[in-house]
């Protein structure tokens, strides 16, 4: 569908100030690519969305209900946000922001997928409209605070 507005004249110098704005905002896009061994993509997504298991695997409350329009916090209201969309065992997507993201920008978009590969669940993370000075201390975050844990979350228990 495409939507077409006409602006009178005296409007338009206003609508220009907005764009303009807009493209002020210097953000970026982190894709990473993970599996987590020896797991199904509905555990590895029940991790993730459920409060309880999420906050399990990083060792830091977590909030929320997961349905669309339900909102979440993660690491005790560092990031916070809202569930988009939702496809059980396959796909997340939301709007997240964490307290370090600049109060003039927007919240980022972050979709992940998960897809079972033989030797467990690949996530697909796609996190869009990341403040570029955060870029770096964002994509290292994923790792350190999510693929890293849930890993370890994960591994087989040996038995004493």
């Amino acid at each position: 569908m495409i939507l077409s507005v006409k602006v009178k004249k005296p409007f338009q110098p206003f609508t220009l100030v907005v764009v303009d704005i807009l493209k002020k905002l210097d953000v970026t896009t982190i894709t990473q690519k993970v599996v987590i061994p020896k797991v199904s993509p509905k555990d590895v997504y029940e991790a993730y969305v459920d409060p309880k298991k999420h906050s399990e695997f990083t060792d830091s409350k977590a909030t929320g209900k997961p349905v669309v329009g339900g909102k979440f916090t993660a690491w005790d209201g560092y990031i916070s946000g809202t569930f988009l969309e939702l496809e059980d065992g396959k796909r997340v997507v939301q709007e997240w922001r964490s307290t370090d993201f600049p109060e003039d920008y927007p919240p980022s978009k972050l979709e992940l997928t998960f897809r079972a590969v033989p030797k467990g669940t690949e996530i697909t993370m796609v996190h869009s409209n990341v403040p570029k000075d955060q870029e770096a201390e964002t994509a290292e975050g994923w790792t350190e605070f999510y693929w890293d844990p849930m890993k370890e979350y994960f591994k087989p228990k040996t038995k004493k």
